[in-house]
């Protein structure tokens, strides 16, 4: 595939790395000469120095002849116009990174079709999301993660006195965007059925929209019930995003920000977060704000330096788990020696992302549920699938198929029975082990 990248910054580097490697070819634009020259000592891939807005300069990039055109540079309003001028020039696909939740919500517009750019990548809400979701469910033993994170896998052991034990799945009241797709037991697995009976002792796997599995996760496991109290360092776009994604009676979270504007502005915008403009260094405001009592401490400023610093002081403080977010890779190896629980990139979620968006194949393995007994798969609809515009209620599936989401363009949703598919589609399906062929026949994938 010919891939040509607008952005020689963090996340247009490593894209060019990993495609790359993947074996596709790659043209990488930018108006740094001085980046383009240490790029091309370390990579073996073609540079154009020029402004990737410019028709002209996306010629000479042969955009026009390309598969794919990814606008990465760390100016949202740059990377939509990039992406949909070379659009206009002839690139079979084009993804553009943003940052601002405007964009990647979409509010007052759908930016994405109404530039004609086929996806938008936000690895900064992806990322938070992922947190979110750690520090939602600390009792899930297995976290997977399917289109674009809206979608996630995970697996609970069922204590004994839940209030699942002794009901068939039928009676469960499982939220209207969680599906149970498989239950392990004495060593075995299998793809319970309506009447399928939840005993102490297993382990089910949970697959749906990640909201739903802080209520579902109350119907198969017993704890505390207390509110857990987060320190976020950081008042980044992505902290934004998190304290979004933790807004919950069950948290209370405290937002430290040490540039005073930011910081009126987001406790304005954050009304249920304790905004605070502070500085960590000083003593006496960790000792006041209790940080070292903290349930959860994320640091995601912009200087992965300090981002590590203060991961690891709170945890030596006693602050209960901790992390970190890196937008470089460097000392990821560091981090386990340091104390620190967990750390995140969004440089490397932002390309995971592309890569899952360029795999053209149009039936993928994802994941296993349970080895050789429960696969996840994501299916491209075809356009002579018999199926097409039927209510699911309606169609008649192999048996055991679970639908956990429809992928159409921007939107990612859990289907209800009302909901009907469209040619072009991306379903992400649990469902037995080898089932591919008969995914084949009914989805219309030759």
């Amino acid at each position: 595939m010919n891939i040509v990248i607008c952005g020689a910054g963090e996340v247009g580097r490593h894209a060019a790395a990993v495609l790359g490697e993947d074996g596709h070819d790659i043209t990488i634009i930018d108006q740094a000469a001085g980046t383009l020259a240490a790029i091309e000592e370390i990579m073996d891939i073609r540079t154009l120095r020029g402004n990737g807005a410019q028709a002209d300069v996306l010629r000479e990039a042969l955009v026009d002849q390309a598969d794919l055109f990814i606008a990465a540079t760390n100016i949202d309003e740059i990377n939509l116009l990039c992406a949909s001028v070379a659009k206009g020039v002839g690139v079979r696909r084009c993804i553009a990174r943003v940052h601002h939740s405007a964009y990647f919500d979409q509010r007052g517009l759908p930016y994405g079709s109404h530039l004609g750019i086929d996806h938008l990548v936000c690895p900064e809400h992806v990322t938070a999301e992922t947190i979110a979701q750690s520090l939602r469910n600390p009792g899930a033993t297995a976290v997977e993660r399917f289109a674009r994170g809206f979608v996630e896998m995970q697996q609970f052991n069922v204590t004994a006195d839940a209030k699942a034990v002794g009901k068939s799945l039928a009676q469960l009241r499982l939220p209207a965007t969680a599906r149970l797709a498989a239950i392990k037991r004495n060593g075995g697995a299998f793809i319970p059925a309506g009447e399928s009976v939840v005993e102490a002792g297993d382990a089910v796997v949970l697959v749906g929209d990640p909201p739903a599995f802080e209520s579902a996760q109350k119907l198969f496991t017993t704890g505390t019930t207390r509110r857990r109290h987060v320190a976020i360092m950081g008042g980044t776009s992505m902290g934004v995003w998190l304290c979004r994604a933790l807004k919950s009676r069950h948290f209370a979270v405290k937002l430290f920000v040490a540039d005073r504007a930011r910081a009126e502005e987001l406790a304005e915008k954050l009304e249920w977060v304790t905004v605070l403009c502070a500085d960590l260094n000083d003593e006496a405001i960790i000792a006041e704000e209790h940080v070292h009592q903290a349930d959860s401490f994320v640091a995601l400023t912009s200087d992965d330096e300090h981002n590590i610093l203060w991961a690891a002081r709170a945890k030596s403080m006693g602050a209960r788990s901790v992390v970190a977010v890196l937008q470089r890779t460097t000392y990821m190896h560091l981090l386990e020696h340091v104390g620190i629980d967990s750390a995140y990139s969004p440089r490397v979620t932002a390309v995971t992302q592309m890569r899952e968006l360029i795999d053209d194949a149009p039936l993928r393995q994802l994941a296993s549920l349970a080895a050789g007994v429960a696969d996840v798969y994501q299916v491209r609809v075809g356009s002579t699938a018999t199926i097409l515009g039927t209510p699911l209620r309606e169609v008649v599936f192999p048996e055991s198929i679970i639908i956990a989401a429809i992928e159409r363009r921007e939107d990612v949703f859990v289907p209800g029975a009302d909901d009907s598919i469209n040619p072009g589609d991306r379903l992400v399906i649990a469902g037995p082990s080898g089932i591919g062929p008969d995914l084949k026949k009914v989805f219309g994938i030759e």
